[in-house]
């Protein structure tokens, strides 16, 4: 099992935690959250907003990562922005080696009590990814749904870009970014983001890219939101 940052005491864990300071996914969510939303990015708040409600998300895995990663076969994973934990549980009760990520430790901690069936297969850690980057070359499958990429932060992206082993797979799930209204009172600029058609931009010949679209969301739109539609980012590193 790849680990590569330091641990929860035992008696704390399912598995290990991370946290990447500068995102937490809105796992699961279809909805973004308060890190975006508000133009918030710390710990702090993806905390509260976990403990305001027993449960914040649906508890099924992101509809893209089933589409997309089904017919995959199971190998070292890195789920980035885990959330409660339902994409990092999913792969690894289909057999996947999973390093999942989170801002929130009241998520992960939640994600590991909920995984105690495959402690096994997952490592929950705590770092900074654009700091204490994962080691590069070492997962076969980099999954990152609904997960912020600040443009102002691409060394972060880059490490993950760089996380994907030859012959990996990464997979890149998001809101449309024509759903997404700019809101100035929350300091919020769809433009502030890379999009998973940004990204594919910015792959060289070392990748191909599979699935580069926009398509109906499986998941209805959560209340109070446009999000219809997502975006999709599915490329294979060469070498």
């Amino acid at each position: 099992m790849l680990i590569w940052q330091r641990t929860l005491p035992p008696h704390r864990r399912g598995g290990r935690l991370v946290a990447a300071e500068y995102t937490g996914r809105a796992a699961n969510s279809g909805r973004i959250g308060p890190s975006i939303e508000a133009g918030i990015m710390d710990t702090q708040s993806w905390d509260d907003m976990y403990r305001s409600r027993d449960q914040v998300f649906s508890g099924e895995p992101n509809g893209v990562l089933v589409t997309e990663v089904t017919d995959l076969p199971p190998g070292q994973a890195l789920d980035v922005g885990c959330g409660e934990g339902a994409d990092a549980l999913w792969l690894a009760r289909r057999g996947w080696q999973v390093t999942a990520v989170d801002i929130s430790r009241v998520a992960l901690e939640r994600a590991a009590a909920a995984g105690t069936d495959v402690a096994g297969r997952v490592a929950w850690n705590q770092g900074d990814l654009t700091s204490t980057p994962p080691p590069a070359g070492a997962f076969d499958l980099v999954s990152a749904q609904y997960f912020p990429f600040p443009r102002d932060r691409y060394a972060g992206l880059r490490a993950l870009l760089a996380a994907v082993a030859p012959g990996g797979t990464l997979l890149i799930g998001s809101h449309n970014p024509a759903d997404l209204a700019p809101s100035p009172d929350h300091h919020f600029d769809p433009s502030a983001y890379y999009h998973p058609a940004d990204i594919a931009g910015l792959l060289d010949d070392s990748w191909t890219v599979l699935v580069n679209e926009t398509r109906p969301r499986t998941m209805p739109a959560p209340p109070g939101t446009r999000h219809v539609t997502d975006t999709v980012l599915r490329a294979r590193r060469l070498r």
